[in-house]
């Protein structure tokens, strides 16, 4: 079956300006995205470095969002995993800080799949636009120049116009390509930039786990008491790191 020429032309047009929203639209989600991690890992690395241990730390990592935690809470996990001692299957072979260190790498190769996503769309859009654009300059021209030879004139009212709305397409693609490309350097640069910032973060975490023998000690529940002083009553509770107080026993 032929193609129509007069169709190729707005079909290399439409094509452009899908790109452009497809564009656009990855330009707007991934700028959303980018503040989101920016304002959690802040958020996240202040209190992370204000907390009094890793155990407190952990119990942030675990309750707060974004790359950063997601990458305290992975590692941390390992130093409060008893298994990790067995090594009973592949998963826990190796020592403690193997273990981290792979926990760290793995997560940091997460966040990176995840923050990469939309990224080789723009790459492809910004390298392809300005051919599809060319595409149809090209084979408008040359349907113009067939029309052309067919009026049997070559003036310039029969030349301008067909030659001109070819022109347009070569036009439209690099409109369309210039900010595809310019975004993907700006998100490529900022990928760079958190994934720098994990690294950092997870050297840190290997830093600190050095320090505590690369475990994570569980708090102990203990019964806390409290002397009803009218009555002679001892009334008892729990709560975790509390201490006893000398000679009295709990109810």
């Amino acid at each position: 079956m032929t193609i129509p020429s007069d169709l190729i032309v707005p079909a290399a047009l439409w094509t452009l300006v899908a790109f452009s929203v497809a564009t656009w639209s990855l330009i707007l989600i991934k700028s959303v995205q980018h503040f989101r991690i920016s304002r959690n890992n802040r958020k996240f690395t202040k209190s992370f470095w204000a907390a009094a241990n890793l155990q407190a730390a952990a119990d942030l990592a675990s309750e707060q969002p974004g790359p950063a935690a997601r990458l305290s809470a992975a590692g941390l996990l390992v130093l409060r995993d008893e298994a990790n001692d067995s090594g009973a299957d592949l998963e826990h072979t190796g020592d403690r800080q193997d273990l981290l260190e792979r926990a760290l790498r793995q997560q940091i190769h997460k966040e990176r799949r995840y923050l990469d996503s939309g990224l080789a769309i723009l790459a492809s859009i910004g390298s392809t636009s300005p051919f599809v654009g060319l595409f149809g300059t090209v084979w408008g021209i040359m349907h113009a120049l067939t029309d052309i030879s067919k009026a049997g004139s070559a003036s310039l009212e029969v030349v301008a116009g067909p030659i001109g709305e070819a022109l347009v397409a070569t036009g439209i693609g690099i409109a369309v390509a210039i900010p595809a490309v310019l975004a993907y350097n700006f998100f490529l640069r900022r990928l760079k930039v958190i994934q720098a910032d994990l690294d950092e973060l997870g050297a840190d975490l290997i830093t600190l786990s050095r320090k505590s023998g690369f475990r994570i000690p569980h708090g102990k529940p203990v019964v806390a008491v409290s002397v009803d002083r009218t009555g002679g009553n001892i009334k008892g509770g729990i709560a975790h790191n509390a201490s006893l107080p000398t000679g009295v026993q709990p109810a």
